[in-house]
């Protein structure tokens, strides 16, 4: 893709291989899948007919339920990190075990499971490792399992490991109304900090204060968006910020941290920080910068199901509430790329398979 920015980083994940597995060698039937055959923007998301997969040892086939739509799936799609073509898109889902291949110990068939950073979610079926499936409760369903494993434990790692937020830590989250910066919100408030969030609209300045966050900042509506975080502050800096909008908001945040504040830059919805000169981290006060990945934090499986059980009972405790704000076809895969980059939207989007339950999308706000 012209201009695209040079792959430099690993798909954040494992089982490659059997992700891209969904669309050849399979037997026993086709399946509706979107591929992908050249990267480009959202017209590159094509709906096909594709061999239904089959698993190899240690690997389960799963019909979709739900899957999730980030911006991961983006930059696979843009081609910015890079995946073998065709690819089915797709690295969150949720479903029900249909098959299992030889040596799989983890998961039987029936059981209802979810998994996150494994390609090929955008489809009836898919091939995973059997060691990367997550159990769910029984009172977790499966569209609130895919809307909420991947940013959910993002959310889990930033503020438990990336940095430990404590009690009266005032925090700065950028796109607070968003899928992400939501759950930031709200875990950040669960946990006793304070949130000065950034939205685009007035709408979504409300979902932010909804979610707890003690101030809002509409990043249109400012000249000077680290001096606004300042003021509101208490007329200092923040001693963290989480951004994952990255290339128009990173001199922000850097410029909104006190003296030995830690910048958390976890995303690139606006596109990717270019290389700058580290010396500007010492002469903003001894700053520290973290570009952390969720696949380091879940690299064993024993990391995986603690993370995710404990993202559970913040949803069953109703410390985390998960707003499911659009549902999707599989053929409206497109629109839903194009709704997520447009930032039309807030809260999280589904891929539905079953087109009969992909119910009516709230008015997305412009």
């Amino acid at each position: 893709m012209a201009g695209a920015e040079p792959a430099r980083e690993r798909f954040e994940g494992v089982g490659l291989p059997a992700g891209n597995r969904i669309a050849v060698n399979g037997v026993g039937g086709v399946m509706r899948a979107i591929q992908v055959y050249e990267v480009g923007g959202p017209e590159v998301l094509q709906e096909a007919r594709v061999d239904q997969p089959r698993p190899g040892p240690g690997e389960a086939v799963v019909e979709v339920a739900a899957s999730g739509v980030n911006f991961l799936d983006v930059y696979h799609r843009e081609g910015r990190y890079s995946l073998p073509l065709p690819f089915t898109p797709g690295a969150e889902g949720a479903g029900t075990v249909v098959e299992v291949g030889p040596g799989v110990d983890d998961v039987a068939v029936g059981d209802r499971v979810g998994w996150v950073e494994i390609p090929g979610t955008y489809a009836e079926r898919a091939v995973v490792d059997s060691s990367r499936l997550v159990p769910l409760p029984d009172d977790i369903g499966f569209e609130t399992a895919a809307a909420v494993l991947l940013q959910g434990m993002t959310a889990h790692y930033l503020v438990k490991d990336a940095y430990p937020v404590q009690a009266g830590d005032t925090v700065l989250v950028h796109a607070a109304a968003g899928g992400m910066g939501l759950l930031l919100t709200q875990l950040i408030t669960h946990l006793g900090g304070r949130v000065i969030g950034t939205t685009s609209t007035a709408a979504k300045a409300e979902l932010a204060k909804r979610a707890g966050a003690a101030e809002v900042i509409l990043s249109s509506a400012v000249d000077d968006l680290a001096a606004e975080v300042k003021r509101l502050g208490g007329g200092q800096g923040l001693p963290v910020v989480f951004d994952g909008v990255g290339a128009h908001t990173f001199d922000a945040s850097l410029a909104s941290l006190r003296t030995r504040g830690h910048l958390v830059l976890f995303g690139a919805a606006s596109g990717a920080v270019p290389p700058f000169d580290p010396m500007r981290l010492a002469h903003g006060g001894s700053l520290t910068l973290i570009r952390p990945s969720l696949g380091d934090f879940i690299a064993d499986r024993s990391e995986l199901l603690r993370r995710a059980a404990d993202v559970f009972e913040w949803v069953r405790s109703k410390a985390l509430e998960v707003t499911v704000t659009g549902r999707y076809a599989l053929s409206e895969a497109a629109q839903a790329h194009s709704d997520l980059e447009a930032r039309r939207t807030t809260g999280k989007l589904l891929l539905v398979p079953d087109a009969a339950a992909v119910g009516r999308r709230e008015e997305t706000q412009s």
